[in-house]
C-alpha cells in the first residue's frame, strides 16, 4: 500500500506538461531579472557617473521597458499554466473518488458519513491546488534560478558569489524544519474538520428531535465549542506560518547585509579583494545589490508555498485513505453483455453474507428460486434477511459465499452495469432529486419521450383528482418536500413504469401509508408486474397475498414458502400470523 506522499507524487503524470511549462516560464522570468538588473546599474552608472547624453541612453530604456512587459507577460504566463495543471489533477481525483464511489455501491457509502465524504470531495481535493499550481513548479524553479544568479554573481566578483553560494542554502533549511510542524497541524486540522462537519450535518438533520426533547441549547454548546477548537487549530497553522514567514524574511534581510556591507566596505577601500582585481565600480556595485533579493526571491516563495506542501499532505492522507478503502478487487477483463429475455429466472444457491463485527450471519445458506414471471412476496421480521438479499440481488453488496443465477447464468460472470439496465427498483425511501417530475421520472434520459413519461405517471396514479396542479412540470423541491409521501412512493413506481425492465425489485411498497395511497400503489403495481418477474420485500401480510408465492424469512433462512393458501394449509408461521388477525410483522 502506497503512502499519501507517494500517492501525491504520482498524480505529477497528470500535469506533468503545464509544470514543466510552468518552471521554464518561471526560469526565464529569472534571466529577464538579470538582464533588468544590468541594464537598470548601466542607466544609473551612465547617468550618474559618465554624464552620458539622454539620446544615448533611450535604447537602454526602451530595452528596460520590453523587459519590463516580458516580465509581466510571463507572470501571467507561469500563472495560467498553474492553475491549469491544478484543474487537471483536482478533476482526476474528483472523477477517481466518484468513480470509486460508484464502484462501491450505495451499502459502502453508507457506511461513510455523507458530511465527510462532501468535505473530502470538496475542501480535501482543493486543498490540493496550491500544492501543484505552486509549490511544484517553484521546487525547480528555487533551484535553477538561485543557480543562475549566482553564477552570474561569480562572473563579476567571487565574494558576493560565494555570500550567496554559503548563505541561500539556510533559508530552505529553515523552510522545511518550520514546515514539518506546519504539516502534522494542518492533518489535524483537516480531522477536527471532518468530525465538525459530520457533527453539524447530524444536527441539521435531528433539529426537530432537538427541539421537542428541550436539547437545542446544549446542541448549539456542544457546536460552539467545536468551533472553537477549529478556530484554535486554525490559528495554530496561521502562527506556524507567520512564524516561518518572518524567519525566511529574517535570514533574507541579514543575507542581503551582508552583501551590502561587504560592497560598502569594498567602496571605502576597507576591503580589496573579490573583483577578480577589478575596480569596484557604481554599475558593479548597483548590478550585485540588485541582485541580492532575487537569489533569495525563490527561495522565500518556495517558503511560502511549503505551506501548500503540508496542506496537500494532510489532505492526501484523507483521500488515499479514503480511495483505499473504497478500492475494490484488480480488474480484471470485461465480462460478456447479457443476453436476457422478457422473462427473468433466479436462482440463489447456498447463499451466505456476514456482517462485520456481528456473530449472527444475515443470510444463512440460504436456498431460494423464483421462476420468470412469477411474483414472490419475502415477508419476515426485522433482521431476517430481507434487505441483505435484495442488496446482493441490486449488486450493492459483494457476495462472500454461495452463488446467485440468471437465467443460468452467474452474476460473477456478469456486468453490472448490464445487470442494472434490466432491473426496476422501488425503494422504501425513494430519492427525488430538485427540479421536476419529468426530470425525476426520466433520470435525465433523454431517449425516453414526454408521452411515454405522461403513460408511466398516469399508470403509477401520480396525479389522479388533479393534485399536481403543474402536472409533469411540477418542481418537486429539495428531497421531494412538495411532495405527500405517498406521491413520493408513486413517482418511484412512475421511474419502474417509465424504464419497463423485466425484473422488479420491491422494497416495502406500501410502509408507512394510510388506507388510500395503499390501494393507489397496489392499483399501480398490478398493472406494473404484468409480464415481469416481481420480488417484493414487505410486512404488510394484506399486501403478500396478492403475490403468486409468499416466502417467509427468520434468522436469514426460508422457513416457509407457497401461495398464501398453501400456507395457511400448512399451519405454520405465517398461518399462525394470519389466523391471530396480524396484518403487518413486526
Amino acid at each position: 500500500m502506497s503512502s499519501p506522499l507517494v500517492w501525491l507524487h504520482a498524480l505529477r503524470t497528470h500535469c506533468r506538461r503545464p509544470v514543466l511549462l510552468s518552471t521554464v516560464i518561471a526560469t526565464a522570468a529569472g534571466i529577464c531579472v538579470i538582464a533588468q538588473a544590468a541594464l537598470f546599474a548601466h542607466i544609473l552608472h551612465s547617468v550618474v557617473i559618465v554624464g552620458s547624453a539622454r539620446e544615448l541612453l533611450f535604447p537602454y530604456f526602451a530595452a528596460l521597458a520590453a523587459i519590463l512587459l516580458l516580465r509581466a507577460f510571463l507572470a501571467w504566463a507561469r500563472e495560467i499554466c498553474g492553475q491549469r495543471s491544478s484543474t487537471l489533477v483536482r478533476r482526476f481525483v474528483r472523477q477517481k473518488l466518484l468513480e470509486q464511489l460508484t464502484a462501491a455501491g450505495p451499502m459502502a457509502v453508507e457506511e461513510k458519513h455523507t458530511a465527510p465524504l462532501a468535505s473530502s470531495i470538496i475542501e480535501r481535493v482543493e486543498a490540493l491546488h496550491g500544492y501543484f499550481a505552486h509549490y511544484l513548479p517553484q521546487k525547480t524553479v528555487a533551484l535553477s534560478v538561485p543557480v543562475l544568479i549566482i553564477l552570474t554573481s561569480f562572473s563579476v566578483s567571487w565574494a558576493v558569489g560565494l555570500i550567496f553560494l554559503i548563505t541561500a542554502p539556510l533559508i530552505p533549511a529553515m523552510m522545511i524544519m518550520i514546515g514539518q510542524g506546519a504539516e502534522s497541524l494542518s492533518q489535524k486540522n483537516f480531522q477536527l474538520l471532518s468530525r465538525m462537519s459530520a457533527h453539524f450535518l447530524d444536527t441539521l438533520r435531528g433539529l426537530a428531535t432537538l427541539k421537542l426533547f428541550m436539547r437545542s441549547q446544549e446542541e448549539t454548546e456542544r457546536i460552539a465549542s467545536s468551533s472553537r477548537e477549529y478556530r484554535k487549530g486554525t490559528m495554530a497553522v496561521l502562527r506556524v506560518a507567520f512564524l516561518s514567514s518572518a524567519v525566511l524574511e529574517f535570514f533574507t534581510s541579514v543575507a542581503i547585509a551582508v552583501t551590502a556591507v561587504f560592497l560598502g566596505l569594498s567602496y571605502l577601500h576597507y576591503l580589496d579583494f573579490g573583483l577578480y582585481g577589478n575596480q569596484l565600480t557604481l554599475r558593479t556595485g548597483l548590478f550585485l545589490l540588485l541582485l541580492a533579493p532575487e537569489v533569495y526571491l525563490p527561495l522565500r516563495e518556495l517558503g511560502t508555498h511549503f505551506h501548500a506542501r503540508a496542506d496537500a499532505l494532510g489532505a492526501a492522507d484523507e483521500l488515499h485513505s479514503l480511495l483505499s478503502d473504497l478500492e475494490k478487487n484488480p480488474e480484471r477483463s470485461p465480462p460478456p453483455a447479457m443476453d436476457i429475455s422478457r422473462n427473468v429466472a433466479l436462482q440463489l444457491r447456498h447463499v451466505s453474507q456476514h456482517y462485520a463485527g456481528r456473530t449472527i450471519p444475515a443470510l444463512n445458506d440460504l436456498c431460494l428460486s423464483v421462476d420468470a414471471g412469477e411474483w414472490l412476496a419475502i415477508v419476515g421480521t426485522s433482521g431476517a434477511g430481507k434487505t441483505t438479499l435484495l442488496n446482493l440481488l441490486l449488486g450493492f453488496l459483494p457476495l462472500q459465499q454461495g452463488e446467485i443465477i440468471i437465467n443460468g447464468c452467474s452474476t460473477i460472470s456478469l456486468d453490472s452495469d448490464d445487470w442494472h439496465r434490466h432491473i426496476a427498483w422501488v425503494p422504501q425511501q425513494p430519492q427525488l432529486f430538485f427540479g421536476s417530475l419529468t426530470d425525476n421520472i426520466g433520470m435525465g434520459n433523454t431517449d425516453i419521450s414526454s408521452q411515454h413519461l405522461k403513460v408511466a405517471a398516469e399508470q403509477a396514479n401520480l396525479h389522479p383528482n388533479g393534485q399536481l396542479a403543474h402536472g409533469l412540470a411540477t418542481e418537486v423541491g429539495e428531497q421531494g418536500n412538495r411532495l405527500s409521501g405517498g406521491q413520493i412512493r408513486r413517482v418511484a413506481l412512475a421511474r419502474a413504469f417509465a424504464k419497463d425492465a423485466p425484473l422488479l425489485l420491491l422494497d416495502e411498497p406500501t410502509a408507512g401509508l394510510d388506507l388510500e395511497n395503499e390501494r393507489l400503489i397496489m392499483a399501480s403495481l398490478e398493472r406494473l408486474q404484468k409480464g415481469k418477474t416481481v420480488i417484493m420485500l414487505t410486512h404488510r401480510l394484506d399486501t403478500a397475498r396478492l403475490a403468486d408465492r409468499i416466502a417467509v424469512m427468520a434468522e436469514g433462512m426460508i422457513i416457509e414458502q407457497g401461495s398464501h393458501q398453501q400456507l395457511l394449509e400448512q399451519k405454520g408461521v405465517y398461518a399462525g400470523l394470519v389466523s391471530g388477525g396480524t396484518r403487518v410483522m413486526s
